[in-house]
């Protein structure tokens, strides 16, 4: 149920806007660029990246590589002259070339069966050169230390069907048998490769039908560190990933280096393993009991290839924790640090010792990369600007310290021509007594009581941060208050706070979210007249439970949501999830039925309601919004059921990407303004 589209999340002052001309138009998303994946070169005098963009006229989206100098002097793409995309470049360790995972030759956007490949150009310029040529796509990619192997996560091919050839019947044996996006689970895994860069030959390195993924090289380059389920044969039952070393040979026997009953790097964390500079060491990422699921804290920890007991270094933070990288002299690892709506990079010594901040404030730090000179790569994003490529100067070999973070991408600055909104951050208390941590984002000019949208974010264990979002400032832009709080169940407030919803959804974190709009009531930034309240995955279901228990909403939108909760059962991707909260149905019936309330009592909505979802979304699968539309239809209370063909629970093609935020806006107006 984690909301992949989001919408919203915002901060700092207004006085860090520039005045312009204009206000956000809904065009406006094609011009927007997600930079992403930043990778600094060896020597640490350039940094690499991908850039996305969506594109009107043809209804895609496109990826293509980046490069800037440190010292931000000169930017040159890389790839990009064909309508195929490219992706995750990483460098060579001697910095002369780029490699790089595209699909292009390979048939491109119109060929459904196209995977990607491994590519490789010369960082000065030419032609790039196809490294790969298997069957199923290369997932993930990593240069060995002398740069003259590439360790690479390979999928099995999918079946095929033959042209004019009937579907063959879909055989189905595994527990959890479906995945949005990839759709019915067969027995095709990802695997463990290593390719020889000169004669283009691989080696399929770790034998054995379990998936494997995150690759590291050890320095010396003898052997591998990688992320796997193996623990027992029926690896579907649990999300207890471990982290394994193998040799660098083909069918070599793997061993475990962590045996925690729980989540150990979780791929979800999209954070890699990472050996110490000396390789008697691995950082990872160690979750948290698996009955918890994703409402656990994950720490940074440190286990001894040799073997032997792991250290957690950050037991005392209560914070989750991503992206370690040892400084060059191993004295340290840094990481990036979630918290009350920031993301910040810190340190800690290798052998334990206090967390110090070293960069960030009041915004929001996706990813870093750290060259042994100490100079640092950030992807940041503020409140006002999408993410961008910033340059880090200070010391990254220990000390901690660091000068502020510098800007070197550029690639929003039609953002310049653009007047956006003030932000309010907030800080207020429910009725129970719990403290709730928001902002209110005002629209520019004028002051006083605005029509308001409160928006809901998924998950639940996410957390509306301050960085960019295309979503709330367009709805800003027309003239609404767009307030947003991080109810109990959301993350970066520590482990209690995240899991206070545990098998109770849409009580503790619904009176937090109604707090929010009472907060900016009290405020005097939002009407209480004129309220709306929109949500997507778990905010779509936030947004029903809120309409069933509290009726002085004007309207609201409720998209990829659930409330017959018993119907997800065996229908969506979130088995291991509800037996571990929530207990099978046949011996636990009495709460499932409890936080079905929004569909089994809905005769207490009496707000319109606009319904949304895709039509092959397995995540929420569209039957839970049919249902709910169904149900506020059947008493007469007016509604629409919006429905996106070939979309999944996020949706990807621009032009619905478009529409959504059109209708959510006519929705809105028709209801608070009278449009």
């Amino acid at each position: 149920m984690i909301r992949k589209f989001a919408v919203a999340a915002l901060a700092l002052a207004a006085a860090a806007v520039p005045a312009a001309a204009r206000n956000l138009a809904l065009d406006d998303m094609f011009k927007e660029r997600d930079v992403a994946d930043p990778q600094i070169s060896p020597d640490g005098n350039w940094v690499a990246y991908s850039v996305s963009q969506m594109d009107a006229k043809a209804d895609e989206s496109t990826s293509h590589i980046w490069m800037t100098s440190f010292d931000g002097k000169r930017s040159v793409q890389l790839t990009g002259r064909a309508r195929e995309s490219e992706s995750a470049p990483r460098f060579s360790p001697d910095g002369r070339f780029i490699a790089f995972l595209s699909d292009r030759g390979e048939g491109g956007k119109d060929d459904a069966d196209a995977v990607d490949q491994v590519w490789l150009m010369d960082r000065a310029g030419g032609e790039a050169q196809k490294l790969t040529a298997f069957k199923g796509a290369v997932d993930d990619l990593a240069w060995s230390p002398d740069g003259k192997k590439l360790a690479l996560i390979v999928e099995d091919e999918k079946p095929k069907e033959k042209d004019g050839e009937n579907p063959k019947p879909i055989v189905i044996d595994r527990f959890y048998f479906k995945e949005d996006v990839s759709g019915y689970q067969g027995k095709e895994r990802k695997h463990l490769y290593v390719l020889d860069v000169a004669s283009r030959k691989a080696a399929r390195i770790v034998p054995g039908e379990f998936n494997e993924v995150l690759p590291a090289w050890s320095p010396d380059g003898q052997s591998l560190a990688f992320v796997s389920k193996r623990a027992r044969a029926d690896f579907d039952r649990d999300e207890n990933w471990d982290v394994y070393v193998v040799a660098a040979k083909a069918n070599s026997r793997p061993r475990a280096l962590t045996t925690f009953a729980g989540p150990d790097n979780h791929p979800d964390w999209t954070s890699y393993p990472a050996f110490s500079p000396d390789g008697k060491s691995v950082a990872y990422l160690q979750g948290g009991p698996l009955k918890l699921i994703e409402y656990a804290v994950h720490h940074l920890a440190v286990v001894p290839v040799a073997g032997g007991a792991p250290k957690v270094l950050t037991a005392g933070l209560d914070r989750n924790v991503s992206n370690p990288i040892w400084t060059a002299d191993g004295k340290a690892i840094r990481f990036i640090v979630e918290d009350d709506r920031a993301q910040y990079l810190a340190q800690v010594p290798s052998g334990g010792g206090a967390v110090a901040h070293v960069a960030g404030g009041r915004n929001v730090i996706f990813a870093h990369a750290l060259a042994k000179s100490g100079r640092e790569a950030l992807l940041l994003s503020t409140p006002f600007a999408p993410s961008e490529i910033f340059a880090l100067d200070g010391s990254g070999n220990g000390s901690g310290s660091a000068s502020g973070p510098r800007q070197l991408s550029h690639q929003n600055d039609w953002l310049k021509e653009v007047t956006l909104g003030k932000l309010v951050e907030t800080a207020f208390r429910n009725k129970d007594g719990n403290e709730v941590h928001g902002y209110v984002l005002s629209p520019a000019g004028g002051s006083g009581k605005r029509p308001a949208v409160l928006s809901i974010h998924g998950g639940p264990v996410y957390q509306w941060d301050l960085s960019w979002d295309f979503g709330l400032h367009f709805l800003n832009a027309n003239g609404y208050a767009v307030v947003v709080g991080n109810p109990r169940g959301s993350s970066g407030r520590g482990e209690a706070y995240s899991r206070a919803i545990y098998a109770d959804w849409g009580n503790k974190d619904a009176k937090d979210d109604l707090a929010a709009v009472d907060d900016a009531v009290s405020r005097g930034l939002a009407d209480p007249n004129r309220l709306c309240v929109e949500g997507w995955s778990y905010g779509g279901m936030s947004t029903n439970y809120v309409i069933a228990q509290d009726t002085r909403f004007k309207c609201a939108i409720s998209g990829a949501s659930i409330s017959n909760i018993l119907a997800g059962y065996g229908t969506d991707e979130y088995v291991r999830d509800y037996e571990a909260e929530l207990g099978v149905p046949w011996k636990n019936v009495e709460t499932w039925m409890r936080i079905s309330f929004p569909y089994l009592h809905a005769d207490r909505i009496k707000t319109p309601v606009l319904f949304m979802g895709g039509d092959k979304d397995f995540n929420v699968p569209l039957l839970n919004v049919e249902q709910m539309y169904q149900a506020v239809k059947s008493q007469g209370i007016e509604s629409q059921l919006i429905v996106y063909p070939g979309q999944y629970h996020s949706l990807t093609q621009p032009s619905d990407l478009k529409d959504r935020l059109a209708r959510d806006l006519a929705w809105i107006d028709k209801h608070l303004k009278g449009k």
